[in-house]
């Protein structure tokens, strides 16, 4: 009688990259970038697991490794995105300037419960 052999094979990680570049975790809402995050600042993969119920602990690892394996594609990944966010925060605030806004919403409520609007 001969020993059990393993079947070893790689499993591709949980990742999916949106249009918009985004890379989801399976067929949740969570991305990698978070989920990197997380881990990086100290959080353990079931503390992950518990912060985000649609994960499985399993594709929380899963993440976790592929991070530890690919660590110089997520990390500029991470920055990228960082600079995209910034840009896009600094458009909004050039576009909505946030200067003043609560005295614009009173006038505008103001003018509403007035029928000016």
């Amino acid at each position: 009688m001969g020993s059990p052999t393993l079947a070893i094979a790689a499993s591709p990680p949980p990742l999916g990259t949106e249009a918009d570049g985004v890379v989801r975790v399976g067929a949740t809402r969570a991305n990698l970038d978070t989920l990197t995050a997380a881990f990086l600042e100290g959080a353990t993969a079931e503390e992950i697991a518990q912060q985000y119920p649609s994960l499985s602990l399993r594709e929380v690892y899963a993440v976790i490794s592929y991070y530890l394996n690919h660590p110089d594609e997520v990390n500029d990944s991470l920055l990228e995105r960082g600079g995209q966010a910034a840009e896009v925060r600094l458009l909004n605030q050039r576009r909505f300037d946030p200067e003043g806004i609560r005295d614009r919403l009173l006038v505008r409520r103001w003018k509403k419960s007035r029928g000016v609007l």
